[in-house]
């Protein structure tokens, strides 16, 4: 076994923060709050640069994303929308300078509130805003254009909120092909592009009708869909065009580039949660973490925390207890807050949106909390350089 070595990328709504350690369970350091306590809804890194990016924002911010070319000693943003801040300071001269504004025009004025979502692939950086749209970088952030072949999709004036708005959440690369991308999109489903965003195409076909569970809850599959309220995706390594997604009514399989959807939810105890990880090598090894249900609380079934794991590919499940609080546990994980590491064996990672990071070095066999009392946790990625 190698050693490890890796920060621990976290959003929260109060800022960033960097959650560094290595094989020593008494050895992590919490660093943060940084980009101006700005609500940060996801934070990535490039292992080969070190380069930090960090997207969020509101109603009173606006959208923007903070980079970082040290580690996280410094960051500069780069404001993509105005907010209501914008509005105080420019009928207010004190407030403006006390906040150091200017009236220089933002690039995409108020079409937009939030950045969501991140991505780096092949030398472009992406983001997924609220309402839902697409925007590319190929200068590290800096300058952003729009990818108006999604904003003009032939679906679009069709597109339904969820519950958190109109949000462009995930963003999904091939390693090998830089013209693929997969998006998701609540409550819209899921998109995908073969052709490097020229043109996109809806994917949310469910393939197993007759075995899957029936939901009465609008979100839930019908009519030959999987419902469109994907809440996160991941690509399997190593499988062309193996998809694994967690949606608002269970947890899917797509062997085919999402063209066709399983259902693999059957041996878990609730079809509903957020994240979905899979394995850095064995395409069959998937996580997720199950939550009681969105009319029910959100937090885990019988207030008892648990990761489940499949090895083979969703046929079966298995429980992760060891070191989760098994009592009295109301915390809810959200939909971009559990990662991993490429190490062996594979290190998972999950936050709270009580304030606390959990870490199994062991592919979930055992847990330890390694942060407490932060914010309220909206995403968490690794920086994993070792």
């Amino acid at each position: 076994m190698s050693s490890r070595s890796v920060t621990i990328l976290v959003g929260t709504t109060k800022g960033a923060f960097l959650v560094s350690g290595n094989d020593d369970h008494d050895g992590w350091a919490v660093n943060g709050p940084f980009c101006d306590g700005w609500p940060i809804n996801h934070i990535i890194g490039d292992p080969v640069s070190g380069n930090l990016w960090a997207a969020g924002g509101g109603d009173w911010n606006g959208a923007g994303i903070w980079r970082s070319r040290d580690g996280g000693e410094s960051w500069q943003l780069t404001r993509l929308s105005r907010g209501s801040m914008d509005d105080w300071a420019a009928n207010d001269a004190d407030f403006a300078a006390m906040i150091g504004w200017t009236a220089e025009p933002l690039p995409f004025a108020d079409t937009f509130s939030q950045v969501w979502s991140l991505g780096y692939a092949h030398g472009t950086l992406y983001a997924g805003t609220k309402p839902a749209g697409l925007l590319a970088s190929r200068d590290g952030g800096q300058s952003w254009h729009r990818i108006e072949s999604l904003t003009n999709h032939p679906s679009a004036e069709n597109w339904n909120p969820g519950a958190a708005g109109l949000v462009l959440h995930t963003i999904v690369s091939d390693p090998s092909d830089s013209t693929k991308l997969w998006i998701g999109i609540s409550a819209a489903g899921v998109f995908a592009t073969e052709d490097g965003g020229v043109s996109w195409e809806r994917r949310n076909r469910l393939s197993n009708a007759d075995g899957c569970a029936k939901h009465d809850h609008p979100a839930g599959p019908r009519d030959g869909e999987i419902g469109h309220c994907v809440h996160n995706m991941m690509r399997a390594p190593g499988v062309a065009d193996l998809l694994y997604q967690q949606n608002h009514h269970g947890v899917w399989r797509s062997a085919d580039g999402g063209r066709n959807w399983d259902d693999i939810t059957e041996g878990l105890p609730s079809s509903f949660g957020f994240p979905i990880r899979v394995h850095p090598r064995d395409p069959h090894t998937i996580w997720t973490l199950p939550l009681n249900g969105d009319s029910q609380g959100r937090y885990p079934p019988d207030a008892a925390a648990a990761v489940w794991r499949s090895r083979d590919g969703g046929q079966s499940w298995q429980d992760l207890r060891d070191g989760l609080p098994q009592q009295a546990c109301y915390f809810t994980v959200l939909r971009q807050a559990m990662a991993g590491d490429t190490h062996d064996p594979a290190g998972i990672y999950f936050g709270t949106n009580s304030g606390s990071v959990f870490a199994s070095l062991d592919e979930g066999d055992s847990w330890n909390e390694i942060a407490r009392h932060l914010p309220t946790i909206l995403a968490v990625e690794v920086l994993d350089r070792s």
